[in-house]
Parts: C-alpha cells; structure tokens; sequence
C-alpha cells in the first residue's frame, strides 16, 4: 500500500463515517433503525453501488468479531445492574434453553416447509435465532422500558451469542459429528460458565486496579477499561471458553462499579460502540451483492423470518416464561423484541468462510431475513410497549461522576440533577451529607456559585461535593436517596451512622 493508497481510503473512510453519523438524524425522522441506514449505506458505495468490491470473507469475519466484541463491551458498560439483576435468571434463560428451542423449531420447518437439506437448515436457524446486541442496545434504549422487561432483553442479547457460535463454527468446519449431543451440550456449558467466571474475575481485578491507581490523565481511564473487557475476550478466546460471554460479564462488573471519571468513560464507550456498529453494518453492506439475490432468497428470507418471529419465538418466550411470574403481554413484548442485526450476518459469514455448500444461499438469505422483519419488528416498538404496559416515564434519578484528588485521600463528585431527580427543590442543608462531606460549589447555566444551606438544587444544576474516600459510598447512598424520594429520605436516621436509604 503506497502513501496515494493510504490518503484514498482515509478521504473515503472519514466520507462515510460523517455520512452514516448525520444518518442516525434521518433514521429518527423516517422511523427507521439506524442500523438499516447504514447497511444500505454499504449497499450503495458497493459492488453493484459506486464499485468498491469487498468480496473477503474471511476478513469479513475477523472484522465482524472484532466490532462485535467492542459493541458487547459498550452494551455490559453501559447495563444498569440493579436493574438487571432480578431479570438475569429470564434473560439466561431465553439466551440458552430459549435459543435452542428457537433453533429447533426453526430448522425443523426449514426442512419440511421450505425443503433444505439439514445441515443447511439447521445452519440458518441457528444463524437467525440469537437476537442481537447492536439493535437491542440501539433501539430499546430509545424506548423507555420497566427495568424487568430491559434487564431481560439485555441479558439475552448479550448471552445468546456464545452457544450458537460453537454451534455454527462446529457444523461448518464439520466437526459437529465428533461431539454428540451430550459432548456438545457439555461443550457449550463449559463454554459459558468459565467465560462467565473469567470476565468475573477481570471485571473484578481491573475494577479493583482502576480504584487504587491515580493515572496522570482522565483520558486514560476509559483507555483501560475497554482494554479490560477486550483482555477478557483474549483469555477466554486462549483456553478455548466463551469469550463473548467474558467480555460482557467484565464490562458489566466494570460499568457497575463506582470508577473515577465514569461519565467520560461512559461518553467514550458509547462513541466506540456507535463506530463499531456504523463499521460492522457498511462492511455487510459491502459484501453483499444485490443483484445476486434471487427471488428464491426472497422467499426463503421472509418465510423463514415469519416462521422465527411468530412461532418459534413467541414458543420459546412462553416456554422459558413458564417458571417467573409474567404477563401475556409482558411475553408478546418480549417476543416481538428480539431482533435481528448484525449477529446473523456476521455467523452467516462463518460458513461462507469455510466454504460450506450453498454458504452464499445461507448469507443472501439471512440477509433478506434480517432487512425485513428489523422494518417491521422496531417500527412499531414505542406503541406496542405502551399497549403491553411496560413502558415507563422514569428517567435517570441522578449522575455522579467522580476524580480522585490523591493529596488529601478524597474524591471530587459531580452530580448532575435531571428532570426527573426528586434532587430538584431541595435545599443543599436537606440533603443531610455526613461530616467530612460538603457541596463546594453549584454550576448552573454558565455561572458558579458557592452554596448557602439555603441555597435550593434547581433541574440541570451540577453539584460539586468534596468527599473523603472511606466516606464516598455513603454520601453517593444518600444523594441516590433523596433523588429517588425526596428531602424527607430516611428523615429519622442519622446521616453518621446510615448504612443503606
């Protein structure tokens, strides 16, 4: 590659990196997933586009994994756990018992109904069957769920990924035969459970590092923490486990944990994952070929597609449901909720690595799958959450974010009140922090102030609180307090001696 070579596909690159990001703006306007724009944005610059040939599929996977990977670590960082914790037991549920009986379902009918031989068959069920990160995190996080209905899907989508890629992985490169049911079920638990403790364990021991280091610039802390969760990818991908589940485990633990700058961590984590989706979704578009795709990918793609999302889904919802406490519609919502994205193209692209017999079938066809049901499952999200009665009006209570000033062992917090923050109206003395913990200083609009006990919190003010560390929890437990309930927030305690509101 010349120095010529380099500044085209930098004017390119850059080119298309602003096109897709003012393509998030028109996908509001027009209603559709922005994920869509820019698969169709590498359609258009592509093959049968403006001519850019990409046709490697091997370095269609590498690259897919990878984006994968950053947008699983962006996904768990950015996961509420409190949260998600009462729903992980539905959610690993759908991702594994759930999936599987998706597979089954699916396979079966795309054996009988549309005549594909098994190995195909099962190969485009188990491609189509996992709902996807990318979409789930994108879209459902602009619709305002019940924390028990978005813990579920988040926990699914982050999960479901690693048994079906041992699945896919093991029939293309013929090895499927070799475990037998019992091995290949041992395999994938295996797979799960010691990805899951590896990203336990690095979440555990980087959250840990991060607390006790004072790195020289704010600008490095998120640096590391994205290095944690991809380290545990890479050592669960070296011992042969599940690295997809490492790394959203580690990202989770890591997001939930009280880090210094968390909010700029969490601003770098999202650009990151935006880029690793607007990456992902123009290189498909790239690799596919629409003037390859027949009508009978078509065909197959939608019926399919159908029989996934209103058979062998909802069954799957129903059946995993059986053992928790949720409504009918509760379960439609869920069921209607699972889409597809990346994740199917991306495994599809694992067969037509390995040169799989009719591999390019597979891939058109999940193509079309994934474009039409992703139109008609997101368009209608927002209203069918309200009709399902799991829509929600809460916001975000209260941001803390947190700098450590190592001279005097303390930490500086900054508080952003929000709408919704019952923090809103009440007098900074109401607030009751312990002794050895004080509001410095009240930013609002573009002007500062040093606080009176009178001074009233107003919406959109930033609080400055200077803290000692052994006392940081417990001031960080009392503001979370009064944001949720209000200056009379556990009135008959005393502050000194408070352990939880």
């Amino acid at each position: 590659m010349s120095a010529h070579d380099l500044d085209v596909i930098l004017l390119v690159g850059s080119g298309v990196l602003i096109l897709a990001v003012l393509a998030v703006r028109l996908s509001v306007g027009v209603g559709l997933p922005s994920l869509l724009m820019y698969l169709g944005l590498g359609v258009l610059i592509g093959y049968d586009g403006a001519g850019v040939q990409f046709a490697d599929a091997n370095l269609a996977l590498m690259l897919g994994l990878s984006a994968l990977i950053l947008i699983l670590a962006e996904g768990g960082l950015t996961t509420n756990w409190s949260q998600m914790r009462p729903s992980l037991g539905l959610g690993v549920l759908l991702a594994t018992v759930g999936t599987s009986l998706s597979v089954i379902i699916v396979a079966a009918g795309a054996h009988w109904i549309f005549g594909l031989e098994w190995e195909l068959a099962v190969l485009i069920a188990a491609v189509l069957s996992p709902t996807d990160a990318a979409a789930v995190f994108s879209v459902l996080r602009s619709v305002p769920l019940k924390s028990r209905v978005s813990g579920v899907l988040e926990a699914e989508s982050g999960l479901n990924d690693a048994p079906i890629v041992v699945l896919v992985t093991a029939i293309s490169v013929g090895e499927i035969g070799h475990y037998g049911a019992t091995g290949f079920f041992a395999l994938v638990v295996y797979e799960l459970v010691i990805g899951a403790l590896l990203g336990l364990l690095v979440g555990a021991g980087g959250a840990k590092l991060l607390r006790r280091a004072a790195l020289p610039a704010a600008g490095l802390y998120p640096l590391v923490v994205f290095a944690m969760t991809v380290l545990a990818y890479a050592l669960a991908a070296t011992i042969h486990a599940s690295g997809f589940a490492a790394v959203y485990v580690a990202a989770v633990v890591l997001g939930n944990t009280e880090l210094p700058h968390r909010s700029a961590t969490r601003s770098f984590v999202e650009g990151i994952g935006w880029l690793a989706q607007i990456g992902l979704f123009v290189m498909l578009g790239l690799l596919v070929h629409p003037s390859d795709i027949q009508a009978w990918h078509i065909g197959a793609g939608v019926g399919i597609g159908a029989l996934l999302t209103f058979v062998a889904r909802p069954a799957s919802v129903a059946a995993c449901t059986a053992w928790f406490r949720v409504g009918w519609r509760e379960q439609l919502f869920i069921s209607w909720a699972g889409l597809r994205g990346a994740v199917p193209i991306v495994l599809a692209t694992i067969p037509l690595a390995n040169g799989v017999s009719h591999s390019i079938d597979l891939f058109n066809t999940t193509f079309v799958a994934v474009v039409v049901y992703t139109i008609i499952q997101a368009g209608p999200l927002g209203r069918l959450a309200r009709w399902c009665g799991v829509e929600t009006d809460r916001g975000r209570e209260v941001e803390i974010d947190a700098a450590p000033l190592e001279r005097v062992s303390a930490d500086l917090l900054q508080i952003r009140v929000p709408p919704t923050s019952r923090l809103a109206g009440v007098e900074v003395g109401e607030l009751r922090l312990p002794r050895g913990a004080s509001v410095t200083m009240v930013v609002r609009d573009d002007s500062t102030f040093v606080p009176h006990r009178t001074s009233r919190i107003l919406v959109g003010d930033d609080l400055l609180i200077v803290t000692t560390r052994d006392l940081r929890e417990q001031v960080e437990r009392r503001l979370r307090s009064v944001a949720r309930h209000g200056r009379l927030a556990g009135w008959d305690q005393d502050p000194r001696t408070r352990r939880s509101d």
